[in-house]
């Protein structure tokens, strides 16, 4: 029960020495050598090209490497640097100063990362990593540990004409950390509030003097207690990665995890009535643990024929297994809301899933035209199996009982698809063209089997235009789809079915500003997507015990601006702001027209880091941040409003090599989320909960 997610960023003292003529060595005699500080950083720069908080380039948006100011539809990066200055302990902090982003919606509840992407649910479809989708089932979702990743990319909008199944608000992709080509060692702990320990590593290298092989060992462990009784918060992490190269055209690199959290089985407090809640936390801590064991294994393979040709093969295996201890608080007698009683719950999950992207890049001209092309097709599948049990009596009843069969589904997918990235003089066109198809069978909780035949063509064109004094107009219109796992209920009938597939289509217009002679960038777009039979809970529970969903066609319409800047004078920035409005067009009766629930109008976040390099205080870096989320509605009906709230966040940290080398790669920091404590109800599909209080930890990590 241990483990948990650290970062990086570091300087190392490099002596630089220059054999010229002997005048200069003469010079040099007379002359003490100077010592430069260089940054070495932990990142490898491989997938994802990073410069502090301002990313360069990455192949999330076109399946090839290219600049992201050229990419014509929004994306937002995370970068290592911004991940390591304010220590997020969950991808929901991670996501929380990007624009369109909104983590808020069930307040504290560490178990999943449950996040929206311009108003659309994305995390049953809207995750991937390195690339590949990453695949949920209802409750055994892939724990992401920020502490793995390199950084991440948001590409805002439907992204299926390239990725196939993904939802219309978006996809963010997880760089997992990957081995480096020079040597790279870093420990750390990390002690913080309710007894939170922590210690972890982060190895990478050569390890051969060619440069043939290259190794990286990742690991963490955590144990934790958080606000609420009974509910921890540990964690066992390690993710061994390894890459060949035998020749400049020619990688492959092994990707793999193992890893156990140990989370609270609740993050749930009694509502007294509808839009209440109160200070009862529902969890028993004699039968509170939700426990996830996770692990992936896949490669990443890329060669190079000639000038023209380049094939790459990634795939990945991973699988889940969740168990969890949940419980409850019912009204026992209906004449007397005072008189409590309490269940208890358990629920087991097991999730595997497969996925290969099998694409040959061309590069060629066609008279002025310069292209890049990609052509592919891939393949997955995915399954998972539920049992689930309840219990009026007791924890040794729950303990004992022989659970029941709760429902399970087998999905296959195979995708073509095909994208050409076109250059003239200053223009850069994209089109991409996909289809899909998916073959679904389900099997209820009352054992009725359903099978399920789903196949669609999803497009995206998009268009820029690059300035000569850095500011680059763009358009796009593009489509998504995506089947769903699970069931839904129907909102007329309220019958139990297989959930019919999502389709979303976007336009969307925007400039992206990459300022001169400075590392920064400033993003704006303005877009609107429609989407049909989009999945959402509604806030009720199955016989079964399962939360039901249903599907809503919606329309989300809104404005974005961001901006991300690391300058030389030791200052980072990224800030961004965001207006929407998520408008239900067709659901549940008297819920067409209204907003959808915890679907804030306006959402604003700051925040600045500044590392003092000269003078008495060198060595020391300071941060802060301000998020701000607006009021939002708390049910589908907008009965009643969630109110608005404002988060401060803190950082301190102290180099210690700055002014003595001697401690070259020592780093002391202190990070506070929440600062001022503030906690308010936030209340999704008339389910209430409580925003998460101050949390403080200090970390010292030394790199070596």
């Amino acid at each position: 029960m241990l483990a948990r997610s650290f970062f990086r960023s570091f300087n190392v003292t490099l002596l630089t020495a220059s054999a010229l003529t002997w005048p200069s060595l003469v010079a040099a005699q007379e002359e003490p050598t100077v010592l430069e500080r260089i940054l070495v950083q932990s990142e490898s720069n491989d997938i994802l090209v990073q410069e502090g908080y301002v990313a360069k380039q990455d192949r999330i948006g076109t399946k090839v490497d290219t600049p992201i100011a050229d990419i014509p539809q929004a994306i937002s990066v995370v970068a290592q640097d911004q991940i390591e200055d304010q220590k997020p302990r969950t991808l929901n902090e991670t996501l929380s100063y990007t624009a369109s982003a909104n983590p808020n919606g069930f307040g504290f509840d560490s178990r999943y990362d449950a996040f929206t992407l311009r108003g659309f649910p994305a995390y049953y479809n809207g995750i991937y990593r390195d690339g590949l989708r990453q695949f949920n089932g209802p409750s055994a979702w892939f724990k992401t540990e920020p502490y793995g990743i390199e950084g991440l990319t948001v590409l805002k909008g439907p992204a299926s004409s390239l990725y196939g199944i993904s939802g219309p608000g978006g996809m963010v992709n997880l760089v997992t950390k990957r081995p480096k080509d020079e040597q790279f060692r870093e420990v750390e702990v990390l002690l913080g509030g309710n007894d939170r320990y922590q210690a972890a590593f982060d190895f990478s290298g050569p390890v051969d003097e060619d440069e043939t092989f290259l190794y990286r060992l990742t690991g963490l462990a955590r144990t934790s207690n958080t606000d609420l009784l009974g509910y921890p918060d540990d964690k066992l992490y390690l993710a061994p990665a390894f890459t060949w190269k035998p020749d400049e055209d020619t990688k492959l690199t092994v990707l793999g995890e193992i890893s156990q959290a140990v989370t609270g089985g609740t993050g749930f407090f009694y509502n007294p009535a509808y839009g209440e809640v109160s200070d009862l936390y529902e969890g028993d801590p004699a039968w509170n643990d939700f426990v996830g064991l996770q692990g992936r294994i896949g490669y990443e393979f890329e060669h190079r024929f000639n000038d023209v040709l380049t094939v790459r093969q990634n795939m990945r295996f991973n699988a889940v297994d969740a168990d969890l201890q949940y419980s409850g608080h019912y009204v026992a007698d209906p004449t007397d809301p005072d008189t409590l009683s309490r269940y208890w719950g358990h629920y087991k999950e097991n999730m595997k899933n497969f996925a290969v992207d099998n694409m040959a890049q061309f590069e060629f001209d066609t008279g002025p035209v310069s292209h890049t092309a990609v052509a592919g097709i891939d393949y997955s599948w995915t399954d998972y199996d539920a049992m689930n049990g309840i219990s009026y009596v007791s924890v040794d009843d729950i303990a004992n009982m022989p659970l029941s069969f709760s429902g399970s589904q087998r999905m296959h997918q195979v995708g073509a698809y095909v994208h050409d990235q076109m250059q003239w003089n200053n223009f850069t066109l994209f089109a991409s063209g996909r289809h899909d198809w998916v073959d679904t069978r389900s099997v209820d909780y009352l054992f009725t089997d359903t099978d399920q035949n789903d196949n669609a063509f999803s497009g995206r064109v998009g268009l820029s235009y690059r300035t000569d004094w850095g500011i680059i107009p763009y358009a796009n219109y593009s489509t998504s789809f995506s089947p769903n796992i699970g069931f839904v209920y129907d909102s007329a009938t309220n019958a139990r079915m297989v959930a019919r597939p999502t389709k979303g289509e976007q336009v969307e217009v925007g400039v992206k500003y990459e300022i001169p002679d400075y590392n920064a960038v400033i993003n704006a777009a303005v877009f609107n997507i429609d989407q049909t039979d989009g999945v959402v809970y509604d806030g009720t529970f199955d016989d079964a015990g399962n939360q039901r969903q249903r599907q809503l066609d919606l329309n989300s319409r809104g404005f974005e601006l961001e901006a991300a800047a690391t300058l030389d004078n030791g200052l980072g920035l990224v800030g961004s702001y965001t207006y929407m409005r998520m408008k239900i067009e067709r659901g549940a009766a008297g819920t067409e027209g209204n907003e959808l629930s915890s679907s804030p109008n306006h959402i604003f976040s700051l925040w600045g880091h500044y590392r003092f390099a000269d003078a008495a205080l060198a060595g020391l870096g300071l941060g802060a941040g301000v998020r701000y989320v607006g009021e939002s509605f708390g049910d589908d009906l907008n009965s009643f409003k969630n109110e608005d709230r404002v988060f401060f966040d803190a950082a301190v940290s102290y180099d210690f090599g700055a002014r003595n080398p001697e401690l070259e790669g020592l780093l002391l920091q202190v990070n506070a989320k929440n600062l001022f404590d503030e906690r308010k109800k936030i209340c999704t599909a008339g389910n209430c909960y409580w925003d998460e209080g101050r949390s403080v930890y200090g970390s010292l990590r030394y790199r070596f």
